[in-house]
């Protein structure tokens, strides 16, 4: 590839493209992870040229900044008012020549009037021309074409295909003594007979700069289209006895173009075809190429298996032995092997070794899962490094956070990392176990082995091997919904269950005891604690809340908790 390096490239990307009916550039909608014109310079870039120049015109400055984002190094070059391909490549040519020339003058320190300078200084050897819409057009394919225009001694080489339906191309028109190519006609100049050919131009051609930059100066509007045709320029050098040849494709698909959105699906459709048959060739198992969707710059190893649904965008990689899927979106995610990743949306995210997620998880960017970790079923991480072994298993929030290694987080976990103008950091430990629906209040710590009970709202650090509860001991107010919610259903079922139960010597006392010896019985009666527990009200028989297993945490502090809302008692 390197010995066929053409001094230039120039891509086309000028046009309106009005029957994609958008509001957006064509050569900006996107196949296969790239947009179109993306496609173009990465062919392009792989001839590795001197140069590139992108011509541009509608949407100027979108379509410039998006060249100039792939590869700084792009000249762009502004087409003006005269229409056709041909006026393009002229503007194109003269920022090649532009650019060699300011190259020169900084080279030798000479003024860019100086004389020597102007006359010598400009674009030597082969330039390629290709259109910015043709997505499937790869480096191979232009460096065949570039390589054949050096062995034959071209002045114009041509990359043309066979069609069945040749419509709205421009044919081929062979000189019959000897084969060559002696003009390029487009459908609308063409005769009845010219229509019938079938080999047709590609509009991806290598010409040599000097006869380009002296045939464009030659070249007419008079035509049906009233434009400056680049294919003219075949006319004028076989003309003049210049080789001019043609090197045919048997695909016709990697010079098909993209006018309207209905070829872009196809395009984009046939491309993904293309890039899962490869990598099934090289040892990935596609089980449903028809519901699987991969970026051309994906990278899969040996052994990966993909699920149906599956959509692999951006620059995500997957390690051997990893399944991905069913019904999952990744984009720029990094996967290692032999993980698993189930139902899930993520960007931006590490899933190390053997870990698994899902599924329905949704992974932000700035996630990290260590090795055999696991993010499971409705858990949603941003910017959180979860370590070696840790589990957060479901029902989950975990943002701005670093979880240790081997750690547990019990279900409806959420680290509370917004204070409603900054974000902050929380912290846990390795080894640590914390309990169901815990909220974890930024910034805070928990040490290592440390245990939080569930319910606990963490406000301040936990530290190593500790135990952190903050809720009160449960109270119960008997006879509450028959009270405050007379007349609905489960006030209805509480009185009967309560009738039920009832002792049957009560049956002997009056309405009016019954209800008063019912009343005394419900109440609760606020109590100074003895043994320095920290609830303001003692429940009789009540049992102690357990946390994990150990006896209710003390505190020395001894806050009566609020009554019931607009309860009497």
């Amino acid at each position: 590839m390197a010995q066929a390096a053409p001094a230039a490239v120039i891509i086309l990307a000028a046009g309106a493209g009005t029957r994609m009916v958008s509001r957006t550039p064509k050569v900006l909608h996107r196949i296969g992870g790239r947009s179109l014109l993306g496609h173009a310079i990465h062919a392009a870039q792989g001839l590795d040229p001197q140069r590139i120049a992108v011509v541009v015109r509608h949407e100027r400055d979108a379509v410039a900044q998006h060249a100039i984002e792939i590869n700084p190094d792009i000249l762009i070059a502004d087409q003006d008012n005269v229409p056709g391909t041909g006026r393009a490549v002229q503007c194109g040519l003269s920022t090649l020549d532009a650019a060699v020339k300011a190259r020169a003058v900084a080279l030798s320190g000479a003024p860019l009037d100086a004389e020597g300078i102007v006359s010598t200084t400009q674009v030597c050897g082969p330039v390629v021309v290709i259109a910015g819409d043709v997505p499937l057009l790869d480096a191979a394919t232009l460096g065949e074409l570039v390589a054949a225009h050096k062995a034959d001694g071209n002045a114009v080489t041509i990359l043309t295909t066979e069609v069945a339906d040749p419509t709205g191309y421009g044919r081929i028109v062979r000189d019959p003594a000897t084969g060559s190519v002696a003009a390029i006609v487009e459908e609308k100049d063409a005769t009845d007979g010219q229509r019938l050919i079938r080999e047709i131009n590609s509009s991806v051609y290598v010409f040599d700069a000097e006869l380009l930059r002296d045939a464009l100066t030659l070249v007419t509007p008079h035509n049906a289209q009233g434009e400056f045709y680049l294919t003219d320029v075949v006319a004028i050098a076989h003309g003049r006895g210049l080789p001019v040849r043609a090197v045919q494709s048997d695909d016709p698909v990697i010079v098909e173009g993209v006018n309207d959105r209905e070829q872009l699906a196809v395009l984009g459709a046939e491309l993904n075809r293309r890039i899962l048959a490869d990598w099934m060739r090289r040892g990935v198992t596609v089980v449903d190429p028809a519901t699987t969707w991969v970026d051309v710059d994906v990278e899969l190893a040996q052994d990966v298996t993909l699920l149906p649904g599956v959509q692999l965008h951006g620059a995500s990689t997957v390690g051997v032995g990893a399944t991905i899927g069913p019904d999952t979106t990744l984009t720029d995610v990094e996967i290692g092997p032999d993980a698993t990743v189930i139902r899930t949306h993520g960007s931006l995210a590490v899933i190390g070794a053997g870990a698994t997620v899902g599924p329905f998880a949704y992974l932000r960017p700035g996630t990290e899962l260590g090795e055999r970790g696991k993010i499971g079923t409705f858990v949603e991480v941003k910017n959180g490094k979860i370590g070696e072994g840790t589990k957060v298993p479901h029902l989950s929030y975990v943002g701005d956070a670093t979880i240790g290694k081997h750690t547990n987080i019990g279900a409806g976990t959420i680290f509370v990392n917004y204070d409603g103008v900054n974000k902050h950091h929380s912290t846990v430990g390795d080894g640590a176990r914390t309990g169901a629906n815990n909220i974890f209040i930024a910034p805070v710590s928990v040490g290592d082995g440390a245990y939080t009970a569930g319910g606990t709202v963490v406000r301040y650090p936990v530290p190593a091997g500790a135990l952190a509860v903050s809720a009160g001991r449960q109270r119960n107010i008997d006879g509450w919904v028959e009270r405050r919610r007379p007349g609905t259903e489960a006030a209805d079922i509480a009185r009967q269950a309560r009738e039920s139960e009832a002792p049957q010597e009560s049956s002997t006392l009056g309405r009016q005891a019954r209800e008063e010896q019912a009343r005394a019985g419900s109440a609760s009666h606020p109590v100074t604690p003895a043994d320095g527990t920290p609830f303001g009200y003692r429940i009789p028989d009540a049992p102690p809340t357990p946390a994990f297993g150990t006896p209710q945490a003390q505190s020395p502090n001894h806050n009566s908790p609020n009554k019931e809302s607009g309860d009497a008692q």
